[in-house]
């Protein structure tokens, strides 16, 4: 006989059974990868390199989808705009040393999210400093394309341009 005390405890059972399933998913470094601002948060914790330490590429390549790209923008001696692009690898082989010989820290300042279903597009403005509370030695924004697959986050991509002086930062990617 189903009394209203067992559906009561088959309600309960199915609703803790729910919750648990939509739990947050934890890295091994404890970067939660279930929200948005879970791994952007993670994904500037990585950019942060005391002086005489490498970055973490094995962190780094768990908040990536496989595949996942790089891109850095600049300009040539000749003042022409080019594009380097590598995979997470690559940047780490060609960055970690430079960076651990000074330190590195980048800070999230601004953020506008663009959604469409499963396809997250975040421009990221940062500013860039040797040291946690050191002077600002520059600023750019980072374009991150991520994608979410029902449980968690993953940067499928992630592209770079640095403020310079012939370029500045447009108002609607500052802080207000």
């Amino acid at each position: 006989m189903f009394t209203k005390n067992n559906f009561l405890l088959s309600l309960a059972v199915v609703m803790c059974f729910s919750l648990s399933a939509q739990a947050q998913i934890i890295n091994k470094f404890g970067d939660d990868v279930t929200t948005l601002d879970g791994i952007m948060k993670a994904f500037y914790a990585t950019t942060t390199v005391k002086k005489g330490e490498l970055a973490g590429y094995e962190r780094d390549s768990l908040l990536h989808y496989p595949g996942a790209l790089v891109g850095l923008s600049g300009t040539d001696k000749n003042g022409k705009t080019l594009m380097q692009t590598m995979t997470i690898k690559q940047f780490h082989e060609q960055e970690d040393t430079v960076m651990a010989k000074t330190g590195y820290y980048e800070r999230e300042i601004a953020r506008k999210v663009e959604k469409f279903g499963s396809l997250y597009h975040v421009w990221c403005t940062y500013e860039t400093r040797f040291v946690v509370g050191g002077p600002i030695m520059g600023r750019g924004i980072d374009s991150i394309e991520l994608f979410y697959d029902g449980t968690r986050f993953w940067i499928l991509s992630w592209f770079d341009d640095v403020e310079r002086k012939n370029k500045p930062l447009p108002k609607e990617y500052l802080p207000d």
